[in-house]
């Protein structure tokens, strides 16, 4: 492999200190992500004739559905052992280790409290326009990773391998764009579908697509990135694979029942 052909990636994730507050990049994204987030949705709650004051208690449900679901998806998929003796540590979210799948069974779950709460707002037309800004949200939390440098990628000789100065001198694939960007075009998909449909969107049609489309290309690259655990490397498929399938399989079934559905 050859160094000089490599992205040398050597940004430092810290944007400013002021005093004893630390920007850091991540924050900074995953707080946009909250923040472009509500503005989508404000957006399709006034289209569709929605309540703002509903809209501001989702905002709640999902903050903390997304927040406590990554945390908690990382301390039990991918370090169970060490959280379950220490379960204090759960509480440092500050010291870092959030998973995305838990974050979607998270956010899952919050959508359900919420109608228990907002029986009026039906499930699935909720979950139909939620997922356009959780897309560009996943999309913001990679760049992140990759402003971390975490989440690498396996050993690569490709033009565009990363050289992630602060791991190693190894030059990687990127996998953090690699998902970002595929995230990214998933949003930009289901967000032109919903802009062509609105009221008329066919029900379970966006869920569908942004679950089977997500999580199929989170299985996929699970193959170009490094190991979040040891106990992976003797699995038959990464913990994130087996984590995407149940996704999938849901995303296939809102698929079918939208399309059966708008046949009838």
């Amino acid at each position: 492999m050859e160094i000089f052909a490599s992205i040398v990636w050597s940004v430092s994730p810290e944007i400013i200190q002021l005093g004893p507050i630390h920007i850091r990049w991540y924050g900074l994204l995953f707080a946009l992500g909250f923040i472009l987030g509500y503005t989508i949705m404000s957006w399709i709650f006034k289209v569709e004739n929605k309540s703002p004051k509903a809209l501001e208690s989702l905002t709640i449900y999902l903050v903390l559905g997304t927040v406590i679901g990554a945390r908690l998806g990382h301390c039990l998929f991918y370090e169970p052992d060490y959280y379950l003796s220490n379960p204090i540590e759960i509480l440092y979210v500050w010291k870092g280790g959030l998973a995305s799948h838990g974050a979607g069974i998270g956010i899952l779950l919050a959508l359900l409290l919420f109608h228990l709460r907002f029986k009026d707002i039906k499930l699935l037309w909720l979950f139909d326009r939620v997922v356009i800004p959780v897309a560009l949200a996943a999309f913001l939390v990679r760049m992140g990773n990759l402003f971390n440098s975490e989440i690498i990628g396996r050993p690569a000789d490709v033009p565009w391998a990363f050289i992630f100065t602060s791991v190693d001198n190894i030059p990687r694939h990127p996998s953090q764009l690699y998902e970002g960007i595929s995230y990214l075009v998933i949003f930009i998909i289901i967000f032109f579908i919903y802009k062509k449909y609105k009221a008329n969107l066919p029900t379970g049609r966006l869920a569908g697509i942004f679950l089977t489309l997500l999580f199929s290309a989170r299985f996929v690259i699970e193959f170009f990135k490094e190991t979040q655990a040891d106990f992976e490397k003797t699995l038959p498929l990464y913990m994130g694979q087996f984590l995407s399938i149940p996704f999938i399989l849901l995303g296939l079934y809102f698929l079918f029942y939208s399309f059966k559905k708008a046949k009838n």
